[in-house]
């Protein structure tokens, strides 16, 4: 009766005592607050965030320049970059009314080092380049002209002057530890996925209302500084803004620009924008008024043009308006079916 009895016990426990649970650290960091104290939502998110723990490319510390031969020369260029409309702008102090007053920074965020902010991590690893743009080799000279010409909407500069120069040795010195031909994590703007539907300009009014006007104002005209020399806060439309053959007048351009950068103060790994509402404001912003640059000898091989180019004529079928707004899954698929048929045939 006593071996019974203890046969009916261990059978009881086996049934009905849980079996013990594995030991898993599941600690969660307790929120923190912001700036003011506040727990907001997007300090609780932070807080709460899975830790990111990719590699992403860092600029090289600016004091290892005391021991660098051309390290006047590559200052020069980084105040070049942050303070452009000081030399080129209105009142620049070398060419006045060279450029729109924008200053490259403007663009290429901290001087051309934030993850994912446009920034110049692969430029000197990659160029010089073929660009279907141009349908060129092109150089790194010749990028930034480029943008002197489009994003700036002025004229370039001497390929040999110093401004050049500088400016060309800053950014091959934030890249001179990228390997040739290598694209680092964090370089360039962050990809995200397409709208199954068409980019609302309509809906991305109430978004540039809400999220962007406080600082780049109701009529898009941006800010300027105190001193009237340079915007605190670029336009984003009209006579001052970039013109229509930057990248920038790229819808997908933009929006991943904004998604990942906008308002200021986001990040790559805490964005203030949903998806819609980045493609939505990108299709406000970028088929407002502004300058108009001569595109006739760009894009010369036209099934190389992208999904998102505004102008036509184009070689995938699709027309005009859905290159501008999407949805654009259906034209890139087309562009890669394309490229996958002429690969066949070489």
């Amino acid at each position: 009766m006593l071996v019974l009895l203890v046969v009916v016990l261990v059978v009881i426990l086996l049934i009905y005592v849980p079996a013990p649970k594995e030991d898993v650290d599941s600690k969660i960091e307790s929120p923190v607050p912001d700036k003011n104290g506040n727990f907001t939502e997007v300090a609780k998110k932070a807080a709460l965030a899975e830790k990111d723990t990719n590699n992403y490319w860092s600029a090289p510390d600016i004091t290892s320049l005391d021991h660098d031969k051309n390290k006047d020369l590559i200052l020069y260029g980084k105040d070049l970059i942050v303070h452009t409309s000081d030399y080129f702008g209105e009142n620049g102090k070398l060419f006045k009314n060279n450029t729109n007053g924008i200053n490259c920074q403007n663009c290429h965020l901290e001087a051309g080092t934030k993850v994912f902010g446009n920034n110049y991590s692969a430029v000197a690893s990659t160029y010089p380049k073929y660009r279907a743009r141009s349908g060129s080799i092109e150089s790194i000279y010749k990028r930034v002209n480029d943008c002197f010409e489009r994003s700036l909407n002025g004229r370039g500069l001497d390929t040999n002057s110093k401004e050049m120069q500088g400016i060309v040795a800053y950014i091959k010195w934030l890249g001179k530890d990228v390997k040739k031909g290598d694209k680092p994590l964090g370089s360039g703007l962050k990809e995200f996925a397409f709208l199954e539907r068409a980019a609302d300009p309509e809906k991305g009014k109430s978004v540039y209302s809400e999220k962007c006007q406080s600082c780049h104002q109701a009529n898009g005209a941006g800010l300027l500084n105190a001193e009237k020399t340079a915007y605190t806060y670029p336009p984003l439309w009209g006579k001052n803004s970039y013109n229509d053959g930057a990248g920038l007048y790229r819808i997908a351009s933009f929006a991943k620009y904004v998604k990942y950068n906008m308002p200021q103060g986001t990040n790559h790994s805490s964005p203030q924008l949903s998806d819609e509402e980045a493609w939505d404001v990108a299709a406000f912003v970028n088929y407002q008024t502004r300058p108009h640059i001569n595109i006739k000898s760009d894009w010369p091989k036209i099934e190389e043009k992208p999904f998102d180019y505004p102008f036509g004529p184009y070689a995938d079928g699709f027309d005009e308006n859905q290159h501008k707004y999407g949805p654009f899954k259906p034209i890139k698929e087309k562009l890669e079916a394309m490229k996958k048929v002429k690969k066949t045939k070489v």
